[in-house]
């Protein structure tokens, strides 16, 4: 895998093709693509090119795929096991438009689109952002100690998240405000009460970060799709970093600002918007 570093296009090989409902699946022995993570799927796929030739593949969508025998490939959900299981190999699925012609063995350049990939991209980073800015934000209602987060607030994003979902330049995050998170002692009604207080703290974290144009960087421990990724972002509260197998900017200084609103749809559900708007 390249997209780490921020690749967008790249030589391959084709390692495999395989027949697929919504066209044909191509594995590449390298690749810019950064597919969904079918366990956590926050972050969608990249779409693009695969070119050999004068043939043009149009790549749909990328996910996650693994076999255990070299021969059947089983691709997203349909994955049995843990990523990293022994005896299991991990691939980057490329699902193309139409049949495939291609072959095993032949050479391609891959292309990944770009303007949704820095769309992405901004959203990823703009989501990590959001939810350190809410754990500063409501770092006061907490009434017992609890693990703190990687800017040493409370972890109100760890403990209550339920889903994410990154889209071009924002997401959209809930969290369960339920008995579980009142037993660790998180202050649920007096939140309630000052929603728009915590809204505007943690917008006015954002716009310092951002004018701050600190860097974003991701770390791997290796150029296979199973290794650890991890995103840094130097804050001027610190270097914040989380385990994260997206894609990121490269710069707080591609965003002219990032906002959150916060909504409680019920009494036990918050659910924070985020938008970014680049430069």
């Amino acid at each position: 895998m390249t997209f780490p570093s921020g690749a967008i296009e790249g030589d391959a090989v084709v390692m495999a093709v395989r027949a697929h409902p919504d066209g044909a699946v191509v594995v590449l022995d390298t690749t810019p693509f950064h597919p969904v993570d079918h366990t956590w799927p926050d972050q969608p796929g990249d779409t693009g090119t695969i070119i050999a030739g004068d043939t043009q593949l149009r790549v749909l969508h990328t996910v996650m795929a693994a076999t255990e025998n070299g021969t059947d490939l089983l691709i997203g959900a349909d994955i049995p096991v843990k990523r990293g299981t022994d005896g299991w190999t991990w691939l980057v699925a490329h699902i193309v438009e139409g049949q495939a012609s291609v072959a095993e063995g032949d050479a391609v350049r891959a292309h990944v689109d770009a303007e949704r990939r820095a769309d992405l991209s901004r959203g990823h980073t703009a989501c990590h952002l959001a939810s350190l800015a809410l754990d500063a934000a409501l770092a006061d209602l907490w009434r017992k100690e609890v693990r703190p987060d990687p800017l040493g607030h409370p972890d109100f994003e760890g403990r209550a998240n339920e889903t994410s979902f990154i889209h071009p330049n924002g997401s959209v995050d809930r969290y369960r405000l339920g008995k579980s998170l009142r037993k660790a002692g998180f202050d649920t009604e007096t939140f309630a009460a000052s929603l728009a207080e915590r809204e505007e703290r943690a917008n006015a974290l954002l716009a310092a970060w951002v004018a701050a144009g600190s860097a974003s960087r991701i770390e791997t421990a290796g150029p296979a799709i199973t290794d650890m990724r991890t995103w840094h972002c130097s804050l001027p509260q610190g270097d914040a970093s989380f385990p994260c197998g997206g894609t990121h900017v490269v710069s707080l200084a591609d965003f002219r600002r990032i906002t959150v609103d916060f909504t409680m749809p019920d009494e036990q559900t918050l659910v924070m918007t985020t938008t970014a708007i680049p430069i």
